[in-house]
């Protein structure tokens, strides 16, 4: 059985990414890239549907682990009776090869490890053709193949034993055993041994040498959590296309044991573009480049084609189908692979779209030939189609409406064309859309503010309210503290504070066409922490922020959602949107106590 989400650390290589358990299972590993299928889904059923385990052969032993700071090495001690060692968990970067790297260190005294190997491709339904040869200096090498797929581990003899492979091997004080996993094509010859030391020197000064261009948070209180927040962004953008995937994982649910369960390892354009605007923010303009560029490549055609996710490299069939050979996450069934809302229309994306691209402007990213012609194509999108009702932020598979956020979004996509125009000298229809831009803002004033209660609604002429209305003070449609928008804040606490915890919606209201319920939403809670932080309510805000850091991992991992009953993590982890919203945060907290007012951020 899987362990708790918080339980599971992440190594990966911006390519894809495994997630280790404290006991020492790699449970969750999908190569080449993150939206591959799993070779190990332990993670979403047993240990019979895939993992790699490397512990101790003792049944009492501790163990504590972290990373390196400032890199993606997981360094796991182990405390046994009879002595004490080391795991230090890796995927190398930047070799262009998709592998693992578990080096074991003998610290002092002797401890023997025990080594189960399951090897299950394409979800778990494919058992390999398994071989084990011995190679040159006495190497002893498994090599597993099913379809297009190839493994080969290198490291320590193992035994086939029912589809298993098993074995045990000590370490003593000083000693070091390496174990070495890479995927191949199956087609082609195996990869040579390559030089494990050597790999991971370069990888921990790769990340280093990244963490090292943020610029300076201003306030030391929460600088570690964003840190790792920010890492955590950067292992999620795949190095070579620059798509930006929301989390690692697929179908960890939101409600345990129940079907809401869903493929994050995409690229959704709010997602990205709300990453972007965090990484820019921090000193990482390389990076905006890079999402320009797929930006441009995935979209790039009849802007009318425009769709609000993509797959890693632009793909736009993102099918969404169902695993039966996966039991999903203690039971939590379907397990889904792709995304039925690439289908969706979602109004609110070209606003952030715009506002990533202006903040990437700002920061002094020089437009080119074709970046501005892109806003062009995006804002002729946004002029023929703003009036249409949508699935708004939260991929509601009820019927459409006209969603506030959207239409906020979408005032702030005018707003971002506009500036280009009037502040930085580019050609567009200005006036146009200086026209536009108040039309929608006259259109929200009239039919998605309640005045007798004084709040910004979730849909047109609807009574509900909506943790997405945090928003929009953010993106400058409104001040953190006017009459309005305190009002909104106010009906967000009545209405959606749960366990001093935000829901996205009251979902018994039945408006995502879907059945059960949620768990408060982490992302949302952080954006609450914002708007008190800009709103004055500074005291307000640390205390959120203190309980919300709270829920970290002890590697400083946070999932999409948390279980305030069960006092667990939920949903895929880790989740993109829940640490750019984190570091958000932290950064109002900060300027606020500097007698700073934040910056707009649309």
């Amino acid at each position: 059985m899987a362990l708790r989400i918080e339980d599971y650390a992440l190594i990966g290589d911006c390519h894809t990414a495994a997630l280790v358990g404290r006991d020492g299972s790699i449970d969750w590993l999908c190569l080449p890239r993150f939206d591959s299928a799993s070779m190990f889904g332990a993670l979403l059923g047993t240990e019979d549907h895939g993992r790699w385990q490397v512990a101790p052969s003792a049944n009492v032993c501790e163990s504590t682990r972290s990373y390196i700071d400032g890199t993606f090495t997981l360094v796991t001690r182990w405390i046994t009776p009879t002595g004490e060692a080391e795991v230090i968990d890796l995927m190398p970067f930047g070799d262009g090869i998709a592998d693992i790297i578990r080096r074991v260190r003998g610290i002092s005294g002797t401890v023997e490890f025990t080594e189960e190997l399951v090897i299950r491709f394409d979800y778990g339904e494919a058992m390999p053709w398994v071989r084990q040869i011995e190679e040159e200096q006495g190497t002893h090498a498994i090599v597993a193949v099913a379809g297009p797929d190839g493994i080969v581990r290198r490291g320590p003899p193992l035994a086939a034993i029912d589809h298993r492979h098993r074995g045990r091997f000590a370490v003593s004080g000083g000693e070091t055993v390496d174990l070495t996993m890479t995927w191949f094509p199956s087609h082609l010859p195996i990869p040579a041994r390559r030089p494990t030391s050597e790999h991971i020197a370069s990888t921990a000064q790769w990340w280093l040498g990244w963490s090292a261009r943020a610029t300076a948070h201003p306030s030391p209180v929460y600088a570690s959590h964003v840190h790792r927040s920010l890492l955590v962004l950067r292992a999620l953008t795949h190095d070579e296309t620059g798509g930006i995937v929301a989390a690692a994982t697929t179908s960890l649910p939101e409600t345990f044991g129940g079907s809401r369960n869903w493929d994050y390892r995409y690229v959704w354009l709010r997602d990205a573009a709300l990453t972007l605007h965090v990484l820019l923010d921090h000193g990482f303009d390389d990076e905006a480049e890079a999402w320009r560029l797929w930006l441009l490549r995935a979209i790039a055609g009849d802007p009318g084609d425009v769709q609000i996710m993509y797959g890693i490299s632009g793909e736009r069939r993102l099918v969404e189908y169902e695993i039966p050979s996966l039991p999903g996450y203690e039971g939590s069934s379907p397990v889904r692979a792709g995304n039925a809302a690439f289908q969706q229309y979602q109004g609110d994306v070209f606003g952030e779209v715009m506002i990533a691209l202006r903040r990437a402007r700002e920061a002094g990213v020089e437009e080119t030939s074709f970046s501005w012609p892109l806003q062009l194509a995006l804002m002729q999108f946004v002029e023929d189609n703003w009036r249409r009702p949508d699935n708004g932020i939260w991929e509601i598979r009820g019927p459409v409406r006209h969603f506030t956020h959207s239409r906020v979004m979408v005032w702030a996509a005018f707003d971002c064309a506009v500036d280009a125009v009037r502040q930085h000298g580019f050609d567009g229809p200005v006036d146009r859309w200086e026209r536009l831009r108040d039309e929608v803002r006259l259109e929200i004033e009239s039919s998605g503010f309640d005045a007798e209660r004084g709040t910004y609604t979730q849909y047109y002429a609807g009574a509900s309210v909506d943790a997405s209305l945090l928003q929009l003070a953010q993106v400058g449609y409104i001040a953190a503290d006017d009459p309005r928008m305190l009002g909104t804040v106010a009906a967000i606490e009545e209405d959606l504070l749960r366990d001093g915890l935000l829901l996205r919606y009251r979902t018994e209201d039945g408006i995502d066409g879907l059945g059960g319920a949620e768990h408060p939403f982490l992302a949302c809670s952080f954006w609450l922490v914002e708007q008190y932080a800009r709103s004055g309510r500074l005291k307000d805000a640390t205390e959120l922020m203190d309980r919300l850091v709270g829920f970290a991992n002890d590697v400083g991992l946070m999932s999409e959602q948390y279980d305030v009953a069960g006092a667990r993590q939920a949903g895929n982890t880790p989740q993109a949107l829940t640490h750019l919203t984190l570091v958000r945060a932290a950064d109002a907290i900060a300027l606020a106590s500097v007698g700073t007012a934040p910056p707009r951020h649309g």
